[in-house]
């Protein structure tokens, strides 16, 4: 499907030019309008138009990326065809399907899930959140016509595979395999019949083979490359840095794993490869060789892609996404020299920031225009006109109030948890440790010493399958403590879950002193998703890559006494309701995303024509929290239903409109740069009175938030809006004033004309740890904190590059070109369901002759009209033409001038041809192939002037109807 088209909102502009008389942009004039339509390139892309592009690629958020390609063979469209999936973690819909036919521009084209769950952690209820988890890392994979998403997630039910045969507009099937796989590669070895394994894995990479069917699991193989045996790597190393991210390729019969290694001194790129897949596990044992293969700037993580070449071979670039905080990850294309079977990537080896590449594929003159407009955000005018997607329908079954047995409520669920039985009765050694008793205790007179420690999750453990329950709260403590003076003052440990292959750490990371003991606790709640058929829970200290390195560090001998592990008696909670899962109707444009799913009842693009309406169907309590050690959410984190897109870099300007008529006291509504600290300008209803202000909210955060003190207005940045019932909001994010910083600058106004500013610019909004994994949003809310049910209507959202504080005259000649051009088009040569553009080219007239305020406003719609111009320019190209031949003359007949024409047929199969001349008109039926077909039409006068004759030829290629037109010109005559 193409983009949707973005259509200023007529009414509102008319309103605003009449009114407007004092106060108003300079402009540059019609008159001044460039001559050649040459529209910019889209906000999230750094194709330059000339054949290059810079790196990183995307200027906008997307980590975690995996890129499949379908080649020209295999797909309907006869060229290549990228796909990508990326991690959104907490949003809603989620693994985002992005298309390209170049690797540098992109569009959203699907998303594998509008839903990864209903649980209350993932539809912000009863106080529980995704923020941080939700899906990660993701892999994307096409095999035998059907194309894969594979996601993990940290806290919904581990590992699920998501597979349709139609990847842009299909239904999905979800397969669950009740085991987590961290960053998962979905790989089929079509080497040996095309079986499918998952790599996976986060201090070095382990598979499974799964079955035929890909519904389960047949066989584990852990281990398959181990970072110990790369310690003397100078690109692995011993430190505790990160060691992630298997991506698998078969390139020239090797199996090429492409992995993360984050040392201290940056992130950088390590390539395995084998002629063997599973290495060192398999029949015939290989060690994997290894090579750091990048390690500039720190582009990393990623895949290799394959581009087809001249020799009908492939070449093998890398994609990778460089950390750019706080607009986000950006991907990066980076081509690659092979020598010997391994790769040189960039400029020998150096990627520079912001350096330029040849794109490595090369379309038309007019595909190329249409791609570099293609773009993963967007304006809105919530008009209601995407499309409607498979996702959407989406089928859960709505759980009934929890069964839980009582007698395993209120009551100790350890056995032996003090150990004094003066044994280790009821308890396991977890990954390899040495259980015993000691005399040295908390309480009591006896406690468990834990020796001879090999993992980091080696510790105490007890199997609590049969003993937990889904849909009930537990607590969970220990008492620790360990004396080895070569270790370090200060140790945190944590208590850890096992289910199967999915582990969840059930307390924050808690400090304990040497030589004291110190109590680890916390609370948690299994979700319904997550099997408990193989439930452990243990107690470890932090994972880190090569623990045995240091062992003082990281294998210190402990001990521990009186663990507990209670369930609180249920409290009944909101449980999800039909509606809020169902469909409603309305269809946003894939570029929006949900902070965590949303409830349908709540908001609206139906309610009112034009509107995106948001309604208050909670009032926020200040009681949520976030996963270790993140502390409280504010009110701003607990809203539900908050609307957002991603940001870009370097410059973004977002506006949007609000009617705030439908507030209720206590009520907060605006437009946000969203992360966990966060700016944002809004209206707030209090004691029926409207003010607009500026709320930011900066590093550091306390574990105890005093939510009403964070979103209070900034002082010197609010405005009463008397009786106002509309108010204008305007967002300028400045990714550039200081690197890894944002500021942004926040305006309003009454008729989107006369623009006031509020306050200074406020900041910095930075990237600080793994609560809100990913880079600033911008957003649209609406939250309630007294009663429910008010409710606030956008009327649009204008994106713009340009910032008000750069104080350039608006500008509208790239409008006034895209006009210019559009008029210069002829609707007869191109399809006719194809000429859509209309209603764009109608609402950029209006902008054009009307009154502006903000650049917004006019790049909004020559974007949009862009976008429908370059789309014709591509479907011109590739509509059907017939192969025939016109030709014109006069000549004197008798003392007459006759108007003479010939039609050539150089086609395959017959056609018909229609002559039309000012002196009269004739058709032959059928023209043969290779035939041609004359005619004289007589004028009977003594002269004629120069013209045109008209032909309309027709034929049936492959078995569809083509017509096509052509002119042909004469000469004038005079036989006097």
């Amino acid at each position: 499907m193409f983009q949707p088209k973005f259509a200023l909102r007529s009414v509102s502009f008319a309103a605003a030019a009449v009114m407007a008389s004092v106060g108003v942009f300079a402009t540059t004039s019609a008159a001044q309008a460039a001559v050649e339509w040459n529209p910019e390139s889209s906000y999230t892309t750094t194709d330059a138009g000339d054949g290059t592009y810079k790196v990183p690629m995307l200027k906008s958020d997307v980590p975690d990326v995996a890129v499949e390609r379908v080649p020209a063979s295999q797909n309907d469209e006869g060229r290549d065809i990228y796909y990508m999936v990326s991690t959104t973690m907490h949003l809603s819909p989620g693994a985002p399907i992005m298309k390209s036919y170049d690797l540098v521009n992109w569009e959203i084209v699907n998303y594998a899930f509008d839903r990864l769950d209903i649980s209350d952690a993932a539809s912000l209820r009863n106080g529980k959140n995704s923020y941080g988890e939700g899906q990660w890392a993701s892999s994307i994979r096409f095999h035998d016509g059907t194309y894969y998403v594979l996601i993990n997630s940290l806290n919904l039910g581990g590992a699920f595979l998501y597979r349709t045969d139609d990847i842009d507009n299909g239904a999905w099937t979800k397969t669950a395999f009740g085991r987590g796989f961290h960053d998962p590669s979905l790989f089929f070895d079509d080497a040996n019949g095309g079986t499918p394994y998952i790599f996976y894995g986060g201090g070095g990479s382990s598979a499974v083979r799964l079955n035929p069917t890909l519904t389960a699991v047949e066989q584990d193989f852990p281990d398959v490359i181990r970072r110990s045996d790369y310690a003397d790597k100078p690109y692995i190393g011993n430190d505790d840095g990160i060691f992630e991210g298997a991506q698998v390729s078969f390139i020239d019969g090797y199996y090429y794993v492409v992995m993360i290694t984050w040392r201290s001194d940056g992130r950088q790129v390590v390539m395995f490869r084998s002629p063997e897949l599973l290495g060192r596990l398999a029949d015939t044992p290989v060690t994997y060789e290894s090579r750091g293969v990048l390690n500039s700037n720190g582009f990393a993580q990623g895949s290799l892609v394959p581009v087809s070449n001249d020799a009908g071979g492939d070449d093998w670039h890398g994609f990778f996404f460089r950390d750019s905080y706080p607009v986000g990850r950006i991907p990066a294309l980076i081509p690659a020299t092979w020598s010997n079977g391994w790769p040189t990537f960039g400029n020998n080896g150096v990627v520079p920031v912001d350096g330029v590449f040849e794109k490595p594929i090369e379309l038309t003159p007019e595909q190329e225009r249409f791609e570099r407009l293609k773009s993963i955000v967007v304006s809105d005018d919530f008009d209601n006109d995407a499309p409607h997607r498979a996702f959407q329908e989406e089928q859960w079954t709505v759980p009934t109030p929890p069964d839980i047995d009582e007698t395993l409520i209120g009551v100790e669920l350890f056995a032996n948890p003090g150990a004094e039985s003066g044994n280790t009765e009821g308890w396991i050694a977890n990954d390899g440790a040495t259980l015993s008793t000691t005399p040295d205790a908390h309480s009591g007179s006896t406690a468990i010493a834990v020796t001879g420690r090999t993992f980091t999750g080696s510790g105490p453990a007890q199997i609590v399958t049969g003993k937990v329950q889904h849909n009930v709260t537990y607590d969970v403590s220990a008492w620790i403590k360990y004396d080895n003076p070569a270790s370090p003052a200060t140790k945190p440990f944590i208590i850890t879950a096992r289910y199967g292959g999915n582990f969840a750490n059930l307390t924050p990371q808690t400090e304990v002193t040497r030589g004291t003991w110190v109590k680890v606790s916390g609370t948690f709640t299994i979700p319904a998703s997550q099997a408990l058929s193989d439930a452990r829970i243990f107690i470890e200290t932090p994972w880190v890559p090569n623990p045995s390195s240091d062992p003082d560090t990281h294998l210190m001998d402990y001990k521990v006494d009186d663990v507990s592990l209670v369930g609180r008696p249920p409290v009944s909670g909101e449980l999800p309701h039909p509606d809020e899962i169902a469909p409603n109707g309305s269809n946003l444009d894939l570029a929006w995303e949900w902070n965590h799913t949303p409830d349908n009842r709540y908001w609206s693009l139906t309610d009112r024509e034009g509107w995106l309406r948001l309604t208050a169907g909670k009032v926020v309590t200040g009681a949520y929290t976030h996963r270790d050690p993140g502390g409280e959410l504010t009110w701003l984190e607990e809203a539900r239903n908050t609307l957002s897109q991603r940001s870009f870099g370097p410059r973004q300007s977002a506006e949007t409109k609000l009617d705030i008529s439908g507030m209720n006291d206590g009520d907060v509504a605006g437009l946000a740069a969203f992360g966990q600290d966060f700016s944002y300008v809004a209206v707030q209803r209090v004691n029926e009175v409207n003010t607009v202000g500026v709320v930011h909210r900066g590093r550091p955060f306390p574990a105890s938030t005093d939510q009403a003190a964070v979103e209070s207005f900034l002082p010197g940045a609010t405005a009463e809006l008397g009786d106002a019932t509309e108010v204008h909001l305007k967002a300028d994010l400045d990714f550039a004033q200081s690197e890894g910083r944002l500021y942004t600058t926040f305006y309003y106004s009454l008729d989107g004309i006369d623009w006031t500013q509020l306050g200074n610019a406020v900041g910095p909004l930075e990237f600080g740890g793994s609560i809100h994994f990913m880079g600033h949003r911008v957003a649209l809310f609406n939250y309630a904190t007294q009663q429910t049910g008010g409710h606030v209507d956008f009327d649009r959202f204008l994106l713009s590059d340009t910032l008000t504080s750069q104080n350039q005259p608006l500008d509208k000649s790239d409008l006034d070109a895209a006009i210019a051009y559009a008029d210069s088009l002829d609707s007869g040569d191109y399809p006719a369901e194809a000429w859509a553009m209309l209603n764009a080219l109608a609402e950029a007239r209006t902008v054009a002759a009307g009154v502006v305020g903000t650049q917004n406003q006019i790049d909004a719609p020559e974007r949009a009209l862009s976008f429908e111009l370059a789309r014709l320019g591509t479907l011109k190209a590739l509509a059907p033409s017939l192969d025939v031949e016109l030709t014109a003359d006069t000549r004197c007949v008798a003392g007459k001038a006759v108007v003479t024409v010939r039609a050539s047929n150089a086609e395959e199969v017959p056609i018909t041809v229609a002559f039309e001349t000012a002196y009269g008109s004739k058709s032959f039926a059928s023209v043969a192939p290779g035939k041609s077909v004359a005619h004289a039409f007589t004028t009977r006068l003594t002269s004629v002037p120069a013209g045109v004759v008209s032909m309309d030829a027709t034929a049936t290629i492959e078995g569809q109807p083509v017509t096509v037109s052509h002119d042909a010109p004469y000469n004038a005559r005079s036989c006097g």
